[in-house]
């Protein structure tokens, strides 16, 4: 029988301005949290997985379907009709994505990041046929406003869909620090995560700051340790503290180094990556954006799971601003791993898919928005 749903054991409250639960005169007050179920030996075995591509920065209309090395890739195509079309999928700076997964007889179905508004997200949801009832877990993977800008928005058009009690995993208190970027003379407000939205909801916080169970299919990496070469690109600075709204993070829950700070550049240590081990293929890992470096999260994937093979690793790479020789240097240590393929996203940049393409030959694709990765079994029955 399918039908997951996250633990509800005993959970924690986080208070955010005074004791209790709810909202009293207007001010949110806080949000319950529990440790996301930890991942102890070999993670789950699954048939196949699927990740279609909620929202990227763009479209391409004339993109072919097909079979490209070993993996099914389905473009969407807009419905044949008597009337020329009045919408059309949105794109933006952003990343969400669908992850589907089958073992057996059970499905799984987890979205991963929110993309930056929530016009875009809802649009594509229905655009793509994509039914918020149906999902099993939601996934933050890091607080930045591009990943998590069209959540609130998202959960106040579908929260009566949603399963009671849908667990939401993010990488630990540091997801709900407000962040800023840009000069420090000049800031820029890049957001924070909406409390009341949460709370409104009513979904399960669970923090995976340790390897965790996901849905009882995937597992989270945790926290990614720093072991090769790469450094955080472009980091955004994070406040400490909550607000007078209740907004913010609670420093007593932050690592012990950091509670003391009101200001701190980011070091994108709660950031987590998505993870599958495909019967018969190998590990499928998905980075939103890769702030910790791909390497190093496909390495923490490896040693968390005690799987060397690995089929596929696809998302955000944040490579954008970085030098070619930089990028040449990721290329080279990805095709250590030796994927079969590598799907880049979002912040990936041109000049490491160009580069990615000689390192790897015939293994990158291409993405868009609405495109569909069977992995494994996935689609074939």
């Amino acid at each position: 029988m399918d039908s997951y749903l996250g633990s509800r054991s005993p959970r924690r409250l986080l208070a955010a301005a005074g004791a209790g639960m709810g909202l009293a005169n207007g001010a949110f007050t806080g949000i319950e949290t529990d440790a996301a179920p930890p991942l102890h030996g070999a993670p789950p075995e699954v048939d196949g997985v699927s990740v279609t591509v909620i929202t990227d920065s763009y479209f391409h209309f004339f993109e072919s379907s097909g079979r490209f090395a070993g993996v099914n890739v389905q473009r969407w195509q807009q419905p044949v009709t008597s009337e020329p079309p009045r919408r059309m999928p949105q794109n933006e700076w952003g990343l969400s994505l669908l992850v589907e997964s089958r073992r057996d007889a059970e499905s799984r179905r987890v979205l991963v990041d929110f993309g930056y508004t929530p016009e875009t997200i809802n649009n594509n949801l229905e655009m793509f046929g994509i039914d918020p009832s149906r999902l099993d877990a939601l996934l933050l993977s890091h607080g930045h406003y591009d990943h998590f800008g069209g959540m609130a928005g998202f959960l106040a058009a579908h929260r009566h869909q949603l399963k009671p009690g849908l667990p939401f995993y993010v990488g630990g208190e540091e997801c709900f620090c407000a962040r800023e970027t840009g000069p420090a003379n000049a800031p820029r407000n890049f957001g924070v995560l909406d409390r009341r939205a949460i709370a409104e909801a009513k979904l399960q916080v669970l923090f995976a700051d340790k390897a965790s169970l996901l849905a009882g299919h995937g597992f989270t990496t945790g926290w990614i340790a720093q072991t090769s070469f790469e450094r955080p690109a472009q980091p955004s600075r994070m406040k400490v503290g909550l607000g007078p709204d209740g907004m913010g993070c609670d420093p007593a829950r932050l690592p012990s180094e950091k509670r003391a700070s009101t200001m701190l550049v980011d070091d994108f240590l709660h950031e987590q990556a998505t993870c599958f081990h495909v019967k018969g293929k190998g590990l499928v890992v998905v980075t939103s954006c890769g702030h910790r470096g791909i390497i190093n999260t496909v390495q923490a994937a490896i040693e968390v799971s005690g799987v060397t093979k690995v089929h596929a690793i696809l998302g955000g790479f944040h490579l954008m601003p970085l030098s070619a020789d930089y990028a040449s240097d990721t290329a080279r240590e990805l095709a250590k791993f030796e994927p079969d393929c590598l799907i880049p996203m979002h912040c990936s940049g041109e000049t490491f898919i160009e580069i990615a393409k000689q390192a790897l030959p015939g293994k990158v694709l291409r993405t868009s928005t609405g495109t569909r990765f069977d992995f494994g079994s996935f689609g074939s029955s």
